[in-house]
């Protein structure tokens, strides 16, 4: 339950009148000549990482009457060796500022998130964290946004690696043909 609750509390920081109201951290992305935040830049793929269904586009929520849900889940693979996580998390775009950091999970939230034992990836195994959901109180709140959703881990020789997955959030609902 404490997980959800912080879950759902992260992904309400992606509301913009939300995140004004907090302190600002340091930017994350700052070299606008490039696509990927500062962290992530000069490491090695080594990661395949990937959202579905993706775009996601917000539903009536069935638990909070009036709320909405983006349903989708996060999987990860290693590809380049057996590795350890380092950190994982998120970043969010929904306004002209570009790549805002949002999610940082440890190695040991990952683990339970992701069902993977010790935070260690094996290779070729897929890891999932099945209800990386995003929630909404009302239609008044739903926005759309992109997230860069990132894991780094080390090789067993302290090599560091990277995978990451950008996942598309709609502010409409889908409509059905």
């Amino acid at each position: 339950m404490t997980r959800f609750l912080l879950l759902t509390l992260g992904a309400l920081a992606l509301c913009p009148a939300l995140s004004q109201a907090q302190t600002t951290p340091a930017p994350a992305w700052t070299d606008r000549t490039r696509a990927l935040p500062d962290e992530l830049r000069r490491l090695p793929v080594g990661l395949t990482l990937w959202h579905s269904p993706n775009p996601i586009y917000p539903e009536p929520n069935p638990a909070v009457p009036g709320g909405y849900v983006w349903k989708h889940s996060t999987s990860v693979r290693a590809e380049a060796a057996d590795l350890e996580i380092v950190s994982c998390g998120s970043y969010i775009w929904y306004s002209a500022a570009g790549w805002q950091a949002n999610l940082h999970e440890t190695p040991a939230e990952f683990a339970e998130l992701f069902n993977c034992p010790g935070g260690k990836l094996r290779q070729g195994v897929t890891y999932t964290f099945a209800k990386n959901y995003r929630y909404a109180a009302s239609a008044k709140s739903l926005y759309g946004g992109d997230a860069l959703w990132f894991i780094i881990a080390r090789d067993a020789q302290g090599r560091l690696y990277k995978g990451y997955g950008l996942i598309e959030t709609e502010a409409e609902p889908q409509t059905r043909n």
